[in-house]
């Protein structure tokens, strides 16, 4: 099994970022509103992140939702992806697709275009979206000519693990993308993960903050009153062992 596998961490917060860098993981992945699958961080977020000396890949997505976009949407998305980057992200983590289900190429390349224009070094990870997409496994193929540097994949499953069959065949067919799994992942399912053949694993590793819910007074329509969440250090170091083993 290998050890060069790299760990990732879903974090909200630069305290998320210190706690991930903390406990072992490679790099973050930044985003707000996590209990919406995540959306783009602000330019502060992504700015007081990057001192925390762990390299950040902001997600953008500019709302919550399916991952058919309008124009106007990838416009602000291109918009968004030069603006993380030049506010020290190291990467950015896109999608976008067809009403049919297949990968929206237009779009893709521009995101990849406007993160070579900010850095010709700055990642590019393909998000979740290639899992809702009719064949994930020929997806993959594409991305390498598209520029991207790896893509993030429960296998088209609603975890990881349930989707590790179609994990393997995706590393197969990915050339020289990096397939990261990652979707209800706990330490626990690290070494099936890792079987797989993918290069990295991808975890949120939270946890409900103590004392932050505020139940009777709803903020929104989704709002139920729940606790934010927070980086649970105890987790991202189990996973790092994980990995190490």
């Amino acid at each position: 099994m290998s050890t060069t596998a790299a760990l990732e961490i879903a974090v909200t917060s630069p305290a998320g970022a210190i706690t991930a860098r903390d406990g072992g993981a490679d790099r973050v992945e930044l985003c707000v509103g996590l209990e919406l699958g995540g959306l783009t961080p602000s330019q502060a977020l992504v700015e007081t992140t990057q001192e925390t000396g762990i390299p950040a890949h902001a997600l953008v997505r500019c709302r919550p939702g399916g991952f058919v976009h309008t124009p106007d949407e990838v416009e602000l998305m291109v918009r968004e992806v030069r603006t993380v980057l030049r506010s020290g992200a190291a990467g950015v983590v896109v999608g976008a697709l067809r009403p049919d289900r297949t990968l929206d190429d237009d779009a893709l390349r521009r995101f990849v275009d406007a993160a070579r224009s900010v850095s010709a070094t700055a990642e590019v990870t393909l998000h979740r979206a290639i899992d809702h997409a009719t064949d994930p496994v020929a997806a993959v193929g594409s991305l390498a000519a598209l520029g991207f540097t790896r893509v993030l994949t429960s296998g088209a499953a609603p975890t990881a693990v349930a989707g590790a069959d179609t994990i393997a065949r995706m590393v197969e067919a990915a050339g020289p993308v990096q397939v990261m799994a990652g979707a209800g992942v706990t330490p626990a399912d690290v070494r099936a993960l890792l079987a797989t053949g993918a290069a990295a694993v991808h975890l949120s590793a939270k946890r409900p903050a103590a004392d932050s819910a505020h139940a009777g007074v709803p903020m929104g329509a989704g709002d139920d009153g729940s606790a934010h969440f927070v980086t649970d250090a105890e987790v991202v170091a189990a996973a790092r062992r994980a990995l190490d083993a």
